[in-house]
C-alpha cells in the first residue's frame, strides 16, 4: 500500500483492515462514508477477491459499464491529454488542468508525481504551489465552510515521463461535489519552448536546469492567458526545443514535432491520445520554426538553407493538412510567424488558401517591447502577457463562430 485516506489501514499478509479514522466520528443510522487506499500489485497483493464490512460478508451488485466517465474524470472538468490508469488519470504535455467543487474546510489532492510543479487555485485565487509533491495526498484546509471551487493545474513540462493524479478526497464532514461543466469555447496551441512558457517566471536570463524547471508556469504563458481572456478551455501541445523539421542546434536529428503531436504519453512509443469527441477546439494556434531557424546548420547535418526551407514549408503544409482534417471545416487556424521566419510561414498560410483552405490565417509575432527575461532568453510573464493581448486583438477580427 502506497497510501490511504479516510480509513488508518494495516495489512496482514494479503489481508488489508480498514478501521474508521478518528477525526470521522460515529456514523448515523441510514448514513455514509468513503474511504481509499492506493497500492500497488505484486504476487504478495493480489487482486482483492471478497470484502466484509464490521465481519459481514459483501457481495455488492456488478453495475456493469456505466457508461460514463469514472475516477478522476468523473469528479474534476479535465483539460488536456490524459490517460486513465485505473482510478488515475496520467499525462505529459504541460498545461493539463482539473478544475473541481467540493464541499467543506478542505481538500485533498491525491498524486503520483516526483517530477512537476502544480499550482492550486481555490474559489479563483492560487493557494499553493506544489513542488514535485511525489506520490502523497496534499491536503488544502483551513478555509471557511461551504461550498468551494478548486482547480489544479501542471505548470511545467516532462516530456521523459509520465505524471498521475488521483483525484479529490473530502475532509471531515465534507463532500466532493458534481464537476463543473466545460466552456463551450475550446483553443488549442502547438509550438515550443515559447508557447510552454519556459522559464517565464524568473526575471533572469541566466538559469540552470532546475531553475528553468521551477521557474516554467505554463499556466502563465500567453495560449493559457489568451484562453481565459477568451473563456476557452485549452490544451497547450507545446515541447522545448522542437522543430517542425529540424530541433535546436541540429539536436536529437530523427525526431520532430510530428513524431510526438499524436500522443497523451510523450515518452512512450507508438503511443495515441485516445481524442474524445467532445475536443474539437474552434481556434488552432500553431507557433513552430524558431528552432528549425534560429541556429546555422552544423557541419554533418543533411540540410542546406535551401533544402531546410523546403522540407519545412512541405512538412508544415501536411501538418495543417492534418489538422483539417482531424477537426474539420470550422475551426480556424492561425499561423504565427515573427521576423526570424516570418516570410517562410506565409508561405505555408498561401499554399493552404491556394488549396481553398481560406481557414488557415497568418499572424505575426510583433515583438516590440519584449524584455526576454525569462530562462535563456525566452519570454518573461510579461512579455506572455503582452502577446496575449495582442493576439486576443488579433482573434476577435477573425470572426470565429465560437
Amino acid at each position: 500500500m502506497t497510501q490511504a485516506w479516510n480509513a488508518t489501514v494495516t495489512q496482514t499478509g494479503a489481508q488489508v483492515t480498514a478501521r474508521n479514522a478518528a477525526w470521522n466520528g460515529g456514523l448515523a443510522t441510514g448514513g455514509s462514508t468513503t474511504f481509499g487506499v492506493m497500492g500497488s500489485f505484486t504476487a504478495g497483493n493480489p487482486a482483492p477477491t471478497g470484502f466484509a464490512l464490521n465481519g459481514t460478508t459483501c457481495g455488492g451488485d456488478d453495475p456493469g459499464d456505466p457508461g460514463g466517465p469514472s475516477g478522476v474524470l468523473a469528479q474534476t472538468h479535465t483539460a488536456g491529454r490524459v490517460v486513465t490508469a485505473g482510478q488515475t488519470v496520467q499525462y505529459s504535455w504541460p498545461g493539463i488542468y482539473f478544475e473541481g467543487r467540493f464541499r467543506g474546510t478542505g481538500v485533498g489532492l491525491v498524486f503520483d508525481d516526483a517530477a512537476n510543479d502544480y499550482d492550486v487555485a481555490v474559489d479563483g485565487q492560487v493557494v499553493a504551489t506544489l513542488v514535485k509533491p511525489g506520490t502523497t495526498t496534499r491536503w488544502i484546509d483551513g478555509l471557511a465552510a461551504g461550498e468551494h471551487s478548486v482547480r489544479l493545474v501542471k505548470r511545467t513540462e516532462s516530456p521523459w515521463s509520465a505524471s498521475a493524479f488521483g483525484g479529490l478526497v473530502a475532509a471531515a464532514g465534507g463532500a466532493i461535489l458534481d464537476r463543473p461543466a466545460a466552456r463551450t469555447r475550446q483553443v488549442e496551441f502547438i509550438g515550443d519552448s515559447l508557447t510552454v512558457g519556459y522559464g517565464n517566471t524568473s526575471g533572469t536570463r541566466d538559469c540552470t536546469g532546475d531553475q528553468v524547471t521551477r521557474t516554467t508556469n505554463t499556466d502563465l504563458s500567453f495560449g493559457a492567458l489568451t484562453a481565459r481572456e477568451l473563456d476557452a478551455d485549452y490544451q497547450v501541445n507545446a515541447y522545448s526545443g522542437i522543430g517542425m523539421v529540424r530541433n535546436y542546434n541540429g539536436g536529437s536529428p530523427g525526431v520532430s514535432y510530428g513524431t510526438y503531436y499524436d500522443r497523451a504519453l510523450l515518452h512512450v512509443d507508438g503511443d495515441v491520445w485516445d481524442r474524445p469527441a467532445t475536443w474539437r477546439p474552434q481556434l488552432v494556434v500553431v507557433d513552430l520554426g524558431t528552432n528549425d531557424f534560429s541556429t546555422p546548420i552544423n557541419s554533418g547535418e543533411p540540410w542546406t538553407d535551401a533544402s531546410l526551407a523546403a522540407a519545412y514549408r512541405a512538412t508544415y503544409v501536411a501538418f495543417l493538412e492534418k489538422l483539417r482534417a482531424r477537426y474539420g471545416a470550422g475551426t480556424t487556424i492561425v499561423v504565427v510567424g515573427t521576423s526570424l521566419f516570418g516570410d517562410k510561414a506565409r508561405q505555408v498560410v498561401g499554399d493552404r488558401n491556394a488549396a481553398g483552405d481560406a481557414k488557415v490565417r497568418y499572424w505575426h509575432l510583433d515583438d516590440a517591447g519584449l524584455d526576454l527575461l525569462g530562462c535563456h532568453w525566452h519570454y518573461s510573464v510579461a512579455d506572455d502577457r503582452l502577446i496575449a493581448d495582442r493576439l486576443g486583438d488579433y482573434v476577435a477580427t477573425l470572426g470565429i463562430d465560437w
